[in-house]
């Protein structure tokens, strides 16, 4: 069996040719502007760019968002959701939402229904991995110390680890529970 070595000698990249690359990745991925435009940069870097004129990354990505095959705040929104549904904390969305370069703005409305819903998700995800009102038996210490430290890392608040650690198997406390 023969194997074709791939033809790297490809040509530097020009305006219609970022526009097609562009436009396969957003019609690919649910992306941010920051992420579109690290693409095409990165794309630039390794092909080349052999127009006269500096690279159209800017306006490519700004028209991209007009025309809204970007839209940072809804992509915010549908992450906060996602996470959400598998009961991930508001850090973790905030750490989510920075890797993807969303800003403040159009971050603050997930931000904010992610704080809102914190302490459902916070259940939410005891409850898949069984911990406190949901677990079949009352955990060791050790096991106690690894539920808190998954739930902290799942994003969730401590004070809201501590009350839903603190409830006892089949008992599922309210928000407002004090054990």
């Amino acid at each position: 069996m023969t194997f074709r070595r791939r033809n790297d000698a490809r040509p530097p990249l020009d305006s219609a040719a970022l526009e097609r690359l562009a436009l396969a990745y957003v019609s690919r991925y649910a992306t941010s502007k920051a992420k579109l435009r690290d693409y095409l940069k990165r794309k630039i870097a390794e092909r080349g760019w052999g127009g006269e004129e500096p690279a159209p990354v800017e306006t490519t990505v700004s028209r991209f968002a007009e025309l809204g095959y970007v839209d940072d705040r809804m992509l915010a929104e549908a992450r906060g959701r996602s996470l959400a549904a598998r009961g991930y904390g508001a850090h973790r969305l905030t750490q989510t939402l920075g890797a993807l370069g969303i800003s403040e703005a159009d971050a603050r409305d997930a931000r904010q229904q992610a704080r809102e819903n914190a302490w459902q998700t916070a259940l939410r995800f005891a409850e898949r991995r069984r911990f406190g009102p949901y677990a079949r038996e009352v955990p060791d210490e050790a096991q106690r110390r690894r539920a808190f430290g998954a739930m902290i890392r799942a994003g969730h608040a401590p004070e809201h680890v501590r009350r839903i650690l603190d409830a006892r198997p089949g008992v599922v406390p309210d928000e407002d529970w004090q054990g």
